[in-house]
């Protein structure tokens, strides 16, 4: 999968240095993978929660921290939608964000 954008986990993880082997691994796994559904995210990742608009949700570090990705998997393109606490999470739409 192409991932849009690296940096803005960087970014994340500079502040919350806690989760930057989680986001890190998570990358790595998604980089590599040639996902063609939710479902095989799943078989790899089975916590993430499916959503509206081909967008998926990953708990990060034990829940603590919220991560959306929206994926185009007939072009294998996966974007960085949000990252941030569980808190920060309950105060958005994940569905349009």
């Amino acid at each position: 999968m192409n991932i849009v954008a690296f940096r803005t986990l960087r970014a994340f993880y500079e502040k919350h240095w806690d989760c930057e082997q989680q986001l890190k691994t998570w990358y790595k796994e998604a980089t590599k993978a040639n996902w063609k559904s939710p479902e095989d995210v799943k078989d790899i990742f089975a916590s993430a929660s499916i959503i509206a608009d081909n967008r998926m949700v990953f708990n990060i570090k034990g829940n603590k921290y919220r991560l959306i990705v929206k994926f185009n998997y007939k072009y294998g393109w996966a974007w960085i939608r949000f990252i941030g606490t569980h808190a920060e999470y309950d105060r958005i739409n994940a569905k349009t964000i």
